[in-house]
C-alpha cells in the first residue's frame, strides 16, 4: 500500500499535470498566495508522530544555533575582498553552513510537465535547487527524483555566456570541464555538500487565493543537483532560497510581483494543525490600521539577507536601547529579519539587560530552569504566568509583541524567554514573528508588519 506522502506526492503530479498551466503576470492578476508548511507540522513529510514536542523545540533550537553559526560565516566572508570569499559567502567550499536547517516547506513544481517538489523556504539563502537525475551521487531521497530528460523546457547555462560569470559572486559558479556546462557547489560545515548544473527551468507555484490555479514562471535559474550528499534529510527535495540575491525566488519573480511579498506564521501552538501563508504581488500588500513600517537597509556585500535597524526594545516602562553590530560593510542594519531562526539572537550585553527587565516584571509564577538546558530565564507555565508588555522599537516603527512573540514553550510545563544571547550576529527570529502579517517591498526598500491572527485566511 502507497504511503500518504507518496499518494499525495501522486496526486498532486496528476493535479498539476492535468491543469492548464498559464503564464500570467502575477502583480495585474492581483498576485497569489502559497502554503508555508511548518516543518513538525502532521502535514509536513519531516513530522515524526514518535517525537515529543520538547523534542521538536530541542531540535528547533538547535537549528537556530547552527543558522546564525551559518549567517555570521557569511558576514565574515563579506568581509574579505577576495574572489574566492566572495564565492564562499554563496555556499563556496568551506563555508561553515548546516544542511537543511529552515524551519519552513513550500511545494513548488519545476519542469514541463510540472514536477512536484516539497523544499525548504529558506529567506537566508537564494539559490533554488533540488536533486536531479542522473545523481552520481545522491542522498536518499523518499520522493521522486527530478529528471531534466523528462522535461521539454529544461535548458543547461552554458559555460561560456556571461549569465554563467555574473553568477559566479551569487552561487559559486565555475566552468565544468567536461562539457561546458555552468556548474554550482555549495558545502557545509556538517560535511554536507551539493553540486550540479546551472540551468533555466519552468516554475510552477499552487495558489490557494481565490479560485485555485497554478501560475508558472519560466526560464527560471535553478541548481540540478547531481551530486549531493551528507545530513540531508530524505523527507525534502531541495531548497527554495527566498533571499535578496538576483537568483532567488523572490528576485527572479520581481517583474511579475511588483518586488512583493509577505508571509504570515501562526503560532508555535497552533503549527501541527494550521498552514502559514507565503503571498506575493498586490496579495502580499500589508496596509491598514495597525501597521508599523520600517526601512529595509540593503548592503551590496551582503544582498541575500534583510536587514533593518532596531533601536531599543521597551519591557514594560523600561526602555532599552540595541547596540548591535552593524550588518554588512556599509549598511546601518544591525539586525536580520529571518523566517528560518526560531529564536531571536541578541549581543550578550544586551539580553543580560533584556533578562534582568523581564525578570523583575514577571509574576504569578516560579522560576525554574529549561529541561534542555538551552535557555536562561524559564518559569512554570500556566494561566497565572504574567508577563510584563515588550516593544520592539525599529525605525520609524514600534512593534507590540504578544506572550506567544516572547515565550516558548519547551515542554509542557516550561515556558522559556525566546531570546538569546549571541555576539556574532543579531537575528529576529520567527517565533517573535508569528502572528503578524510581515510584508516585504523590494521596490521601496520597506518592511511592515501588522498584527493579524495567521490562523485565519485572509484572501
Amino acid at each position: 500500500m502507497a504511503s500518504p506522502i507518496t499518494t499525495t506526492i501522486l496526486a498532486l503530479s496528476l493535479s498539476l499535470t492535468l491543469t492548464l498551466l498559464t503564464l500570467v503576470n502575477a502583480e495585474a492578476a492581483g498576485g497569489f498566495t502559497v502554503d508555508l508548511v511548518h516543518r513538525d507540522s502532521s502535514s509536513s513529510p519531516f513530522y515524526d508522530p514518535l517525537e515529543t514536542p520538547a523534542q521538536r523545540i530541542r531540535n528547533s533550537l538547535k537549528r537556530s544555533f547552527s543558522r546564525a553559526q551559518r549567517f555570521s560565516a557569511a558576514m565574515a566572508a563579506a568581509s574579505s575582498p577576495t574572489t574566492t570569499s566572495r564565492r564562499r559567502r554563496r555556499g563556496g567550499a568551506d563555508s561553515p553552513l548546516a544542511a537543511s536547517d529552515g524551519e519552513y516547506l513550500m511545494n513548488i513544481s519545476l519542469g514541463t510537465p510540472p514536477f512536484p517538489i516539497v523544499a525548504i523556504a529558506d529567506t537566508g539563502s537564494d539559490l533554488i535547487w533540488t536533486q536531479c537525475k542522473p545523481c552520481t551521487n545522491c542522498y536518499k531521497q523518499n520522493a521522486a527524483v527530478f529528471s531534466p530528460n523528462s522535461s521539454s523546457t529544461y535548458k543547461t547555462v552554458p559555460c561560456q555566456s556571461s549569465a554563467c560569470d555574473s553568477l559566479q559572486s551569487e552561487v559559486g559558479s565555475y566552468c565544468s570541464s567536461n562539457d561546458g556546462v555552468c556548474q554550482y557547489e555549495a558545502s557545509y560545515g556538517d560535511q554536507s555538500h551539493t553540486k550540479g548544473d546551472i540551468a533555466v527551468e519552468t516554475l510552477t507555484l499552487g495558489s490557494t487565493a481565490g479560485p485555485r490555479r497554478h501560475v508558472a514562471f519560466p526560464k527560471m535559474v535553478i541548481g540540478c543537483g547531481h551530486d549531493n550528499a551528507g545530513t540531508f534529510s530524505p523527507k525534502g527535495s531541495g531548497i527554495v532560497g527566498l533571499g535578496g540575491g538576483s537568483v532567488s525566488l523572490v528576485t527572479q519573480l520581481g517583474p511579475h510581483i511588483g518586488g512583493k511579498f509577505s508571509y504570515c506564521l501562526v503560532p508555535s501552538s497552533a503549527a501541527a494543525e494550521a498552514t502559514s501563508t507565503l503571498s506575493f504581488g498586490q496579495s502580499a500588500v500589508v496596509s491598514g490600521n495597525g501597521v508599523a513600517t520600517t526601512p529595509l537597509i540593503p548592503d551590496p556585500s551582503q544582498p541575500t539577507f534583510y536587514v533593518v535597524q532596531l533601536e531599543a526594545v521597551s519591557v514594560g516602562s523600561k526602555k532599552i536601547p540595541f547596540h548591535g553590530s552593524t550588518v554588512g560593510e556599509t549598511s546601518s542594519g544591525n539586525i536580520i529579519v529571518d523566517s528560518g531562526t526560531t529564536l531571536t539572537l541578541v549581543p550578550t550585553d544586551f539580553f543580560t539587560q533584556l533578562s534582568s527587565a523581564v525578570e523583575s516584571q514577571v509574576t504569578g509564577s516560579n522560576k525554574t530552569t529549561d529541561p534542555q538546558g538551552y535557555l536562561s530565564l524559564c518559569y512554570v507555565s500556566g494561566p497565572k504566568l504574567k508577563v510584563p508588555s515588550i516593544t520592539a522599537h525599529f525605525k520609524g516603527a514600534d512593534v507590540a509583541l504578544t506572550v506567544e512573540n516572547v515565550f516558548i514553550k519547551v515542554s509542557d510545563t516550561v515556558a522559556c524567554l525566546a531570546f538569546y544571547g549571541n555576539d556574532d550576529v543579531s537575528i529576529y527570529g520567527n517565533v517573535a514573528q508569528q502572528n503578524f502579517r510581515v510584508g516585504y517591498d523590494l521596490q521601496k526598500h520597506t518592511l511592515s508588519f501588522k498584527p493579524t491572527d495567521c490562523t485565519q485566511k485572509f484572501f
